[in-house]
């Protein structure tokens, strides 16, 4: 396309590109429809991106007028090799969706096609998955998961061919890309336990992508339930986080399973929990093959947690390569990870200091990795953390032949 002036009240304020469906919002400034939906809706802003006002509303009213002046402008011009912008499809309305999942309710022989209907929707627009949570679609999508997991539906494949799939894998695939709001996740749990159940058992159960979803959904819960909530997960639940994690079913549902350890364990006695179900063993697996510095820092993060309790440190200790693989990602990582690692390494030192622990430090190099602490530049916590553990154990480590002697230089007085 040729270079061509584009008028500027034709061009999105937020893209700065020409806008396709324009929409006007309740201070009067318009804007393209995909880009103030998203704006709206998945960063969850509630101003005007160029008055920063806070709307009244998110009605978003469409502007025919400067629509069709853009489409004509672009016919005008399209021997400049300008493409003549479609008419959008109008919005799905809340009460095209209440009347679907009322049929569906009514005709149960029509639940594949509302699925297949919810999702089409849902990938539309980000004002299309909001519409839907209004309607009540996500309690409806929550109603099949929590029914008999053995229901199972058949759903057709681009080829024409059918595939048998369950109902409620299809239905947690669209609760997990709706991306539900906080409210909608409270009240998925405010009467019971049951759809906690019901992901749990999709867990165990479940077909691969299924528990990613019922895993990731989860999280989400998590992060919005009560403290009563969090301090009555079972060990059941622990355990099967444990097996996303040693299964690594996908990267977004292995780091969001890291992550829910992570919201969890600080209450009650979650971190036992957790020791119990197998976690420790898994994490440090994880922690020697891994090569992302993401899924390092959250590893590291959840044994800092499990190891605030007797049983994970003592777990840590019993595995071979525990105490090396938490000092060898020190330095090599990121000041996260380092920051993470040492506190894991003052945990061991101040409360299961034995001789024995207190020897493997010096041979697997962690009393030496400490000291190269102190010799460059990290954090001033992780330095301090380190100097502490140092100074703690001086009199076995200090004169140890085991400590390079650039290294011990930078040993610290008693």
């Amino acid at each position: 396309m040729e270079e061509i002036d584009v008028p500027s009240h034709f061009l999105c304020p937020i893209s700065l590109q020409l806008m396709r469906d324009p929409v006007t919002i309740s201070t009067g400034i318009t804007y393209d429809r995909e880009n103030i939906e998203r704006w709206l809706f998945s960063c969850k802003n509630n101003t005007c991106p160029m008055t920063r006002q806070v709307l009244s509303n998110t009605d978003l009213t469409p502007n025919h007028t400067l629509r069709r002046l853009i489409q004509a402008w672009c016919t005008l011009n399209a021997s400049h090799g300008v493409e003549r912008i479609p008419t959008p499809k109008p919005p799905t309305e809340k009460s095209q969706i209440v009347k679907l999942l009322n049929d569906a309710n009514k005709f149960p022989q029509m639940q594949l096609k509302c699925l297949q209907r919810l999702k089409s929707i849902a990938s539309e627009s980000e004002r299309n998955k909001r519409c839907l949570e209004d309607a009540g679609a996500v309690e409806f999508l929550a109603s099949i998961v929590k029914k008999d997991f053995a229901n199972e539906i058949e759903i057709a494949l681009d080829d024409g061919t059918m595939e048998c799939s369950r109902a409620s894998d299809e239905a947690l695939s669209i609760l997990y890309h709706v991306g539900i709001s906080e409210s909608g996740l409270k009240n998925l749990i405010s009467n019971g336990s049951e759809f906690l159940d019901s992901l749990l058992h999709v867990l165990k159960r479940g077909s691969y992508q299924s528990r990613a979803y019922a895993g990731m959904l989860m999280k989400s819960i998590f992060e919005v339930a009560d403290p009563i909530q969090l301090i009555t997960v079972q060990t059941e639940f622990f355990m099967e986080i444990v097996h996303v994690l040693r299964d690594q079913i996908s990267y977004q549902s292995f780091k969001a399973a890291l992550k829910l350890l992570i919201e969890l364990c600080p209450w009650g006695r979650n971190r036992i929990k957790a020791v119990d179900a197998g976690a420790v063993p898994v994490l440090i697996e994880l922690l020697l093959d891994t090569p992302d510095k993401r899924a390092c820092e959250l590893i590291l993060c959840v044994l800092d947690q499990l190891c605030g309790c007797a049983e994970g440190r003592a777990e840590l200790l019993m595995h071979g390569a525990g105490l090396s693989v938490v000092s060898k990602k020190i330095l090599r990582v990121s000041h996260v990870a380092s920051d993470r690692a040492v506190k894991i390494l003052s945990s061991i030192s101040r409360f299961s200091a034995t001789s024995r622990v207190l020897n493997e430090m010096l041979q697997v190099g962690v009393v030496s990795k400490l000291c190269l602490v102190l010799q460059v530049d990290c954090g001033h916590k992780t330095k301090e953390r380190s100097k502490e553990i140092l100074k703690l154990h001086s009199r076995v480590w200090k004169n140890s032949p085991c400590i390079p002697a650039h290294l011990l230089s930078s040993y610290p007085s008693s």
